[in-house]
């Protein structure tokens, strides 16, 4: 078969970008991909996962997920919705059938796992049920959806060693826990310290268990996102706008990391589970206060370094063997969401690398990369504007990615097709709520000029902050 465009992986990049791509150009797109359905790792997240942003800047541009509502229920309330994990699984089979598809210009191949390039230059890729290998011609560009790609504990075998009889389980497995022991567990261990072990907190103590029945291994604290400066909408101006104001102005004004974060926690930007630890992790995670107070309740913390073994009665950290209460059940939380790879140019000859040019929204970047295909002539022009934003693995690594941020802005700001394509993008969180602010509103104004003689200050100093 031949194509003008194959696309390895059908998850929320490669279809943020297949959709963007379908409206920007006349192209055949042919999508493959290992799952049976489409939506990446969504299809192997555990029951309980959610959003930790807002639904409306989620997804693919042509397609709204979500009605848009605040919810008014729960730990998120008086915020916007955060679609399920159900509920974007569902998105993502309508963006399939009801967007891509009918367009008569989109191939698709769920079940199949690429295989690489052949000896003749041509692509392949096998079907997991019948073993049939298909040859691709692709006559424009492979696209890579694969690199940048989240991974979720029930896919990832764990790092640590598991004597025999201990209880080991994914989070996936907690809402069948009737089905998987005969007595009901008394003892909960969650090992790992990243949104996945989070969301596995919170559940628990929705669900009942007593806080002093759950102990957490933690090998580092987080600095978190306060999901309030995430939301869109004039009425949550102050808060996002005001906040982005806020963060750029500690960037401009930090001689430290300590400093840094300091000021953004005073701000309200920033969130931390226990204040009186400093963290030493920050990936993007995104919670809401009420969030943080509930999970706070579990005071029985491990901070002895990584899981190295778990047995029957005890656990063997990095910092010594702690005894655990018999019949313990552990809820391995481990697997890293984002794989430490190096970054790499997002165009190559022949080849598209999808990776995050406006950290943390992958499925935006996708999109924009897809507008930057479709419309520029030159790999080096295209990789001026999608430079790749780094994700961070520890506090000043959120100084990094907002550089980076920084000046792709700056380049997008410069062009004017660019830019108005992302005022228009649903998935830009808020362009359109800037756009549409009235220029008689002296408050949003001042706010807005404040924003942007702040970030010309966070240019100048990060550089210093970083290498200080």
């Amino acid at each position: 078969m031949e194509t003008d465009y194959l696309v390895v992986g059908s998850g929320a990049a490669g279809l943020a970008f297949a959709d963007t791509l379908l409206a920007e150009t006349n192209a055949h797109i042919t999508i493959v991909d290992r799952h049976a359905k489409p939506g990446g790792h969504w299809n192997d997240a555990y029951p309980f996962v959610a959003l930790h942003q807002p639904s409306s800047f989620y997804g693919v541009n042509s397609l709204e997920l979500g009605s848009g509502r605040r919810d008014t229920q729960g730990l998120n309330a008086g915020l916007h919705e955060l679609a399920s994990g159900a509920e974007v699984s569902a998105y993502f089979q309508r963006v399939m059938n009801q967007r891509l598809l009918p367009s008569g210009r989109v191939s698709y191949h769920p079940f199949c796992n690429y295989l690489g390039i052949s000896d003749t230059g041509e692509a392949r890729f096998e079907s997991v049920i019948s073993g049939t290998v298909t040859h691709v011609q692709v006559r424009r560009k492979l696209v890579d959806a694969y690199y940048f790609g989240p991974k979720v504990p029930s896919t990832q075998a764990p790092k640590f060693r598991i004597s025999p009889g201990a209880r080991v389980v994914p989070p996936n497995a907690l809402v069948n826990l009737w089905q998987e022991f005969a007595q009901r567990p008394r003892h909960f261990v969650i090992l790992g310290a990243g949104k996945t072990a989070m969301d596995t907190g919170l559940w628990l103590l929705d669900r009942g268990a007593p806080a002093e029945a759950i102990r957490w291994v933690m090998p580092r604290d987080s600095w978190l996102i306060n999901r309030v400066t995430t939301q869109p909408g004039l009425e949550f101006f102050e808060d996002s706008i005001g906040g982005q104001a806020a963060q750029m102005g500690a960037l401009a004004l930090a001689h430290s990391e300590d400093d840094l974060f300091a000021r953004l926690e005073a701000s309200g930007q920033m969130l931390r589970i226990y204040p009186e630890h400093k963290p030493t992790m920050f990936h993007f995670a995104t919670m809401s206060r009420s969030e943080t107070d509930i999970l706070r309740r579990i005071r029985n913390v491990i901070r002895m370094g990584r899981v190295q073994a778990v047995e029957i009665d005890a656990l063997v950290l990095d910092g010594g063997r702690l005894f655990m209460e018999p019949g313990s059940i552990y809820i391995d939380c481990t697997a890293s969401a984002v794989e430490k790879r190096p970054m790499q140019p997002v165009f190559q000859p022949g080849k598209v690398v999808l990776q995050v040019v406006r950290m943390p929204l992958p499925t935006f970047s996708a999109a924009l990369i897809a507008y930057v295909e479709a419309r520029y002539e030159s790999d080096e022009r295209k990789n001026t504007l999608c430079a790749t934003t780094p994700f961070p693995e520890n506090p000043l690594g959120f100084a990094r990615a907002m550089l980076v941020n920084i000046r792709n802005q700056f380049q997008w700001s410069q062009d004017k097709d660019l830019r108005n394509w992302i005022r228009e993008s649903r998935l830009d969180g808020f362009g359109k709520m800037i756009a549409g602010i009235d220029k008689g509103d002296t408050e949003k104004m001042a706010l807005l000029a404040t924003l942007r003689s702040n970030t010309v200050a966070a240019t100048v100093n990060i550089p210093q902050l970083l290498v200080g």
